[in-house]
């Protein structure tokens, strides 16, 4: 998601479009989108809608294949507790994509709302970087590591894994499965072995994963925003609060040059990660 957001309102549906709200009740709606690489700027939105007395009920716009594991997780459960609290619903909606670490997001909501053709699931864990000892060879160079402790370099890219190293690894990506299936289960209130038999890493329409109950009711974005406000009691065109993004401008891009000319000694500096991601 966008690196700053600014505390605005805008309302749309009809609205007013001078960027403020009144003061009586309002829909705050989140976006997120693309790959979940940092839970920062989401989780604090979602704290200043839950304790904004004005915002009535809170939609997660999602279309995203899901990112690193630990801030999908981190935003699941801020969702979680927002839902647990009772205070206002707390409601996704998935438009093209909903899988992996988004769909970890939106089970911990209240409600999901799918299209019947978004792709929702994709329950799993992936583990990955690149071995380029190959290329360092044809260069003829050559890394020195010093290390204390066996598994210290473990996942070293300039190499190949050992086999000590690839079951450390399996070992991780295992209890993050769990965690994830898990945390699903508890979201969906559905028993874990259920769950645990469609984490494949697999993908379903909207439509498919209805009767799986991995969503809770098709339909789109504008569906679950008006059903949302009428069950809080807003009739008609809700009005709706988002965050305002500030785009780089091209004196932010001027004004630092690694925008333009990336650092190329940066090129092999891909370390391995854990994603709920699907490609």
């Amino acid at each position: 998601m966008a690196s700053l957001l600014i505390y605005a309102a805008a309302r749309s549906f009809g609205g007013s479009d001078d960027g403020f709200t009144s003061l009586g009740d309002n829909i705050g709606v989140i976006d997120i989108d693309g790959e979940i690489l940092s839970a920062e700027s989401t989780v604090d939105q979602l704290r200043k809608y839950d304790e904004d007395s004005s915002i009535k009920a809170i939609v997660l716009h999602i279309d995203s294949p899901g990112g690193a594991a630990a801030p999908s997780q981190e935003i699941y459960h801020e969702v979680l507790r927002i839902r647990e609290k009772k205070d206002k619903p707390i409601i996704a909606s998935i438009e093209s994509v909903g899988a992996s670490g988004a769909y970890y997001i939106a089970s911990g909501a209240s409600k999901i709302y799918a299209n019947d053709a978004s792709v929702v699931g994709s329950i799993g864990v992936i583990m990955e970087w690149t071995n380029y000892g190959d290329l360092l060879t044809w260069a003829k160079l050559k890394p020195e590591v010093i290390h204390a402790g066996a598994l210290k370099d473990a996942g070293d890219p300039s190499r190949e894994m050992t086999p000590e190293e690839r079951v450390y690894f399996q070992g991780l990506v295992d209890n993050m499965y769990g965690q994830f299936v898990t945390d699903v289960a508890n979201g969906r209130h559905l028993p874990a072995s259920q769950i645990k038999a469609l984490a494949t890493g697999q993908v379903w329409t909207g439509q498919q994963a209805l009767p799986l109950h991995l969503i809770d009711k098709e339909g789109g974005f504008r569906d679950a925003l008006l059903e949302t406000a009428k069950s809080v009691g807003i009739s008609g065109e809700p009005s709706v609060v988002k965050p305002l993004i500030r785009h780089r401008t091209i004196w932010d891009v001027l004004s630092d040059p690694d925008d333009l000319f990336h650092n190329p000694g940066k090129v092999f500096e891909r370390h391995a990660g854990f994603y709920f991601l699907w490609r």
